[in-house]
């Protein structure tokens, strides 16, 4: 019987960037499978492209991590994961794992406040204006953003090219622009504390 490899990760497709280079800033030898960031957009199919994942991976590694929030699945994420037995990080998304306790007083000072990520800036146009079809549809901006009153650019790795894109991105939607720098915080935090605890092995 052929001998089960250590850990893989099953991950968001957004944060791709992000766990690579945490891969190799604590080389940790663990493979990397993603699900596409653009399920975001149609939350109903995390959970069952997650779990696609686990039933084609399972069989083959000894542990499987998955890292995602919630993001939208209402539950169904957890209660998938849960009949599974497999363990995820813990918090509810991105924004949170990145501000730590900066999001949740960020969020309560303004709660018309509208979070991107490195990610979210890189793929603005093919996220935002194209999955929400303001790119055939610009009226619908205000429908979508009218609400919002401010823009936050959580930065996990300080890059001038992005700064000028979000505030290209701000100067979109019409939303004062802040910039806060957070480094990758409770995601690398998280990760560390679940492939170091004892008894896991890579």
């Amino acid at each position: 019987m052929e001998r089960l490899k250590g850990t893989c990760f099953i991950i968001c497709g957004a944060l791709a960037r992000e766990i690579l280079a945490l891969k190799e800033r604590h080389g940790w030898p663990v493979d990397v499978v993603a699900v596409p960031a653009t399920f975001h957009m149609i939350p109903a199919r995390i959970a069952p492209a997650v779990e696609q994942r686990i039933v084609d991976l399972r069989d083959r590694y000894e542990r499987l991590i998955v890292v995602y929030g919630d993001c939208g699945t209402g539950g169904a994420l957890d209660t998938m994961l849960d009949r599974l037995g497999v363990e995820r990080i813990a918090g509810p998304h991105c924004y949170e794992w990145y501000g730590g306790s900066l999001f949740q007083q960020l969020l309560d000072e303004e709660p018309g406040t509208y979070f991107v990520t490195d990610f979210m800036v890189r793929q603005f146009r093919t996220l935002i204006l194209k999955s929400m079809g303001l790119d055939r549809f610009p009226h619908l901006k205000d429908d979508y953003f009218g609400n919002y009153k401010r823009l936050v650019y959580l930065v996990q790795k300080p890059d001038p090219a992005l700064a000028e894109q979000a505030k290209a991105a701000a100067s979109y939607l019409g939303l004062p622009l802040e910039i806060r720098a957070t480094g990758y915080n409770f995601l690398e935090a998280r990760l560390l504390e679940m492939v170091q605890s004892p008894g896991a092995r890579l």
